[in-house]
């Protein structure tokens, strides 16, 4: 039973397993800066802090195929309520009891069997999520994404995702103009990166709402892999993520970043391993033991204090990170020698030996790949 003493019942239909009533913390009037990604939180806060920003995105929706989208997912989607998708239905409800957001956003079920769920919309968002998603989970993995949803939600995620939505569309219209298509991706690009801090921001209210972060892990497992769950493991999928940050080269390192730049979303075993990390931080604990920021003082949160949180969160990832190229960028920034035979042997240009890199190479290093 929840905290509002309305009994939480697991439900056999669609292959949803059914789970025991258990009792679930609420936040009263938390402030969606308690969960947020800190470069997700110092974009937010800035944005929140311009003058007549609203009043901007509101003109702005006119221009944008906000009502377009309502009207298809009302007449060619299926609305949760209690009639159809009960259960959804009292999961998103829960969601927004526990989360303290005060107007539940309608939610639809859009036949598509490619699993994905969204939050989009500028004057009140709506959440959108696919038959094959609903397929896809049980209920309590369920139960994290529409957490997930609800979270975009809370912190206003809704207006830039249909922003970058919009944007997205408008550079493929105007890609025979050279300056005005890069002029558009260049914004579009910074806008998926910080998109990509925004869902890990949500992953975390998902596990806010879930409070069970094996089910938020088999989520995200089964995104990778399908519904073979009995075939995968959970350390063994972390330990992917490991992999996939420590290995290679600098050449690995490029095609990285390469390979996220057009995502919005970052590689599902990254957002497993993130979400990993923060359930087990000091932070998230303070924010079960009831200690979290509130709404009432999002209005006195200094810009200056949130972007140096996030600098600071930048360059503790690269510091702490095993990628090639971030141990690079910081040995360049802790003023490292040899930079050119460092360079050399990221690239492949030296095999690894236990040289002390203020030594030459040994006799027995021989050259790869220099030609």
């Amino acid at each position: 039973m929840s905290d509002d003493g309305h009994e939480q019942n697991g439900h056999e239909q669609n292959g949803h397993e059914n789970v025991p009533s258990r009792q679930r913390r609420r936040f009263p009037g938390i402030s969606s800066r308690a969960y947020e990604h800190p470069a997700d939180r110092s974009a937010l806060v800035a944005l929140r802090k311009l003058s007549g920003f609203d009043t901007v995105f509101k003109a702005l929706s006119g221009l944008l195929p906000e009502r377009s989208l309502r009207l298809m997912f009302l007449s060619d989607s299926v609305r949760v309520s209690d009639q159809q998708f009960a259960y959804l239905n009292d999961m998103l409800r829960d969601a927004c009891y526990i989360l303290d957001l005060e107007k539940v956003p309608p939610m639809y079920v859009s036949q598509d069997p490619k699993p994905n769920a969204m939050c989009i919309g500028l004057d009140e968002p709506i959440i959108v999520v696919t038959t094959g998603l609903v397929d896809l989970l049980d209920e309590e993995e369920m139960r994290a994404v529409v957490g997930h949803e609800v979270g975009h939600a809370l912190s206003g995620h809704a207006v830039y995702r249909t922003i970058l939505l919009f944007l997205t569309n408008l550079a493929i219209r105007v890609a025979w103009i050279p300056l005005g298509n890069l002029a558009i991706m260049a914004i579009v690009t910074a806008l998926r990166e910080w998109f990509r801090k925004s869902e890990l921001s949500a992953d975390r209210a998902g596990l806010l709402v879930g409070q069970d972060l094996r089910a938020s892990m088999r989520g995200l497992m089964k995104l990778a892999g399908g519904h073979h769950l009995h075939e995968m493991n959970v350390d063994a999928f972390l330990k992917q993520a490991e992999e996939y940050e420590a290995g290679g080269d600098l050449r690995d390192s490029v095609l990285k970043i390469l390979n996220v730049l057009p995502r919005s979303h970052p590689f599902t075993t990254v957002r497993a391993a993130e979400l990993k990390k923060w359930a087990e931080s000091r932070d998230h604990q303070r924010i079960m033991d009831g200690h979290y920021p509130r709404r009432t003082e999002d209005k006195d949160t200094s810009v200056t204090d949130s972007f140096r949180e996030s600098a600071a969160s930048y360059a503790s990832n690269v510091k702490g990170s095993k990628d090639p190229l971030m141990k690079l960028v910081s040995d360049i920034a802790g003023g490292a020698g040899d930079l050119g035979g460092r360079v050399r042997r990221g690239f492949g240009g030296f095999t690894t030996t236990t040289t002390r890199d203020d030594e030459p190479p040994s006799d027995t290093e021989t050259p790869r790949g220099d030609g």
